[in-house]
This record gives C-alpha cells, structure tokens and sequence, in this order.
C-alpha cells in the first residue's frame, strides 16, 4: 500500500473537514425545515453531481439486471437506514451530540460482524464496544434527565448509525463486481427514491419553498458533501494506509462538536465530552490495529 502524496493528504483533510462541518450545516437545513425533504433534496442534487464526477473519471455507471437486486438490498443498509433516521435524529438534537452518536459505527460494525457474518471478536474489540455503548448510554441519560431533551433523537441517530455499520461489512462481504462509484451512484439513486416516498407521505402538508440558507446547505450537501467528499473518500479509501483512514474517521465527531459550538453557538456538556472520549476510545480499539501486517 503507497504513502499518502501531499495533494491525498490535502484532500484527506479536506474530506474530513467538509464531513465534519456539515453536521451543523444538516442542523441548519433542518432547524425550520421538514427534514426528509430536506434529504431528498440534498441527493436530487447529489445525482447530477456524482454522474458528473463518473463522466469525467471514465468510470461506467452501468448496472446489470442481475446487479439492481444486490445494490438495492446494500442502500437499504448503507443509505436509506443511514440517511432516513439520522437526518430526523439531528433535527431534534445538537449537532455535536448527533455527530458523536452517528459516528459509534465502527463498533455496530463490528457487532455486526459478530452476529450476521460470523467474525471473530478480539478482547480489544469488545472494550471497545463497552465503550461506546457507555457513551451512548451517558448520552441517552442526559437527554432524559434534562426537560427540553430528546431521548428519541438519540436513538434514532443509534439506529442509523447501527443500520450503517451493518451496511459497511455487508458491502465489505458482497461479492458485487462494479466500480464503487457506480455503486454509490445507484445507491444515492434508489434512496432518493425512497427518501422522496418518505417526504411526500409525511411531510407534503408542511412543504414550503427553501429560503436562502437552507438552499446554502442543500447545495452544500448535494456538490461539497456527496460529489466531492463522497467521491474523493472513495478514491483514496483503495490506498488509504489504515492508520490514516481510521485518524480520519476519528476526527469527524470532534470536528462536528466544536464546528457546533462555532457556527451555532452550541454548548456542549460534560456529558458530551465524556461520551466523545469514550466512542473515541472505542474507535480506537476497532479502527487502529498496532502490528497488524498487510496480507496482500
């Protein structure tokens, strides 16, 4: 596996930054408006932008009658479980507190590893599970004991994070043979699908046109979160060295945290801090393998 370029490391941040970022920027989007609509938006927009993106990299984006099923049954868990619940889980929390709670996937990955898949569990995974779930848990607490809480939001976000990680080792597992771009790109399709049945079925009586800043963040979503973070992830995660793909992934949570507490004046609590250091700590023990040797 090569060493990261200066211009991967460029982007390697920037990806970071962008994801981590748009949590407040989702909270925006969805403070006054309805959220499922505010999805469907997002990946109208994201389509166009990530066809584009295939275009100019040469990369095909056909899909065979025998593949639809199989990426159908990989977006219900990867995008349709993810982006369905979290984006009604983040209206009702904090931006941080969601971003913290979003990002216990690795160690649902894991679980579901364990119970769907068969895998093996290390010792270090297992405290790792014991983390986060202590760090969940901390946080459900804080959202039942305060009056204005939302005890749902946090575990709706629980719920699509769980969705997701099962997602991640299903797709690791598929046999599917397609550039994953073209992957995301059906994936991002039928979900949008599915996104606009939800935002018709429960949301139509409350449509309204999007004022200036919720068209910022739909924007930001569709090209800078979807075309270009989603794009450029997917590129380097084939020759990511480990260590920098996990420290990635770590860093989103706490980029969302203090972008919250910057762009919206969000103040998080001892709790949250507490619940950040233990999915850190899980994460670790999932995401960093020390010693471990390529196979390859």
């Amino acid at each position: 596996m090569r060493t990261l370029s200066g211009r991967d490391w460029v982007l390697l941040v920037l990806v970071t930054l962008f994801w981590g970022i748009n949590w407040p920027i989702m909270k925006i989007g969805v403070t006054a408006f309805p959220p499922l609509t505010f999805r469907t938006l997002c990946m109208i927009g994201a389509i166009p932008t990530i066809w584009l993106a295939a275009r100019m990299s040469g990369t095909s984006l056909r899909i065979s009658k025998e593949q639809v099923g199989l990426v159908a049954k990989l977006a219900v868990s990867n995008m349709m479980i993810w982006h369905f619940f979290v984006i009604l889980g983040v209206k009702m929390l904090s931006s941080g507190r969601a971003a913290i709670l979003g990002y216990t996937m690795p160690v649902w990955a894991v679980l579901s590893g364990l119970l769907f898949f068969r895998e093996r569990v290390t010792p270090m995974a297992w405290l790792g599970v014991s983390c986060a779930m202590a760090g969940a848990l901390l946080l459900l607490s804080s959202e039942f004991a305060t009056i204005a809480g939302q005890p749902l939001g946090s575990a709706l976000v629980l719920l699509a994070a769980a969705g997701w990680g099962y997602g991640t080792v299903a797709l690791r597992k598929s046999k599917i043979q397609m550039p994953t771009l073209a992957i995301t790109f059906w994936m991002i399709s039928m979900t949008t699908v599915v996104m606009a049945a939800g935002a018709i079925a429960f949301e139509s009586s409350l449509w309204r046109w999007p004022d200036a800043v919720e068209w910022g963040a739909i924007v930001f979503n569709a090209v800078i979160v979807f075309g270009f973070a989603h794009v450029v992830w997917f590129r380097l995660a084939r020759t990511l060295p480990p260590i920098a793909s996990s420290l990635s992934i770590m860093m989103i949570p706490i980029v969302g945290v203090f972008s919250g507490a910057w762009i919206l004046g969000e103040t998080p609590h001892w709790q949250d801090y507490a619940a950040m250091l233990l999915i850190l700590a899980a994460m670790s023990t999932v995401l960093l393998k020390p010693g471990s040797k390529a196979t390859d």
